[in-house]
């Protein structure tokens, strides 16, 4: 059962190098930001 998990986890890695995700959290974060890019909210306190 061990074995079984660990190749599931091998699949998985695989899976996250094909699509080319990192495992770098800062690198992640970085890519995030690239992607969802947020404009600031215009307030007017008027």
């Amino acid at each position: 059962m061990c074995s079984d998990k660990k190749s599931q986890l091998d699949k998985f890695k695989e899976a996250a190098r094909e699509l080319e995700t990192d495992e770098d959290e800062e690198r992640f974060n970085e890519k995030l930001r690239k992607l969802a890019k947020q404009k600031p909210d215009k307030k007017s306190d008027d």
